[in-house]
């Protein structure tokens, strides 16, 4: 099962608290994620706990993201 998934264990960093309101859509999603990545890897997880590394996931695989920040910092060295 650990394969399944594009997030593998969490790492143990120190967080920035940060504030979203979810849709209950999504919020299910979360739970649902956090469970199966539960009995994927042992450790019991909150779509809190899952979902910073979603989003680096998320940021990380977006291309079209990295030429963009590429272009601003460019931008900004100016």
């Amino acid at each position: 099962m650990t394969k399944v998934l594009k997030i593998g264990p969490l790492k143990d960093l120190t967080p920035i608290k940060l504030n979203l309101s979810l849709d209950p859509g999504l919020h299910a999603d979360l739970e649902d994620y956090a469970a199966i990545h539960t009995q994927a890897f042992g450790k019991r997880v909150s779509p809190a706990d899952i979902a910073p590394s979603m989003l680096q996931a998320l940021i990380e695989s977006d291309a079209g993201f990295k030429r963009a920040r590429r272009q601003l910092k460019s931008n900004e060295d100016r």
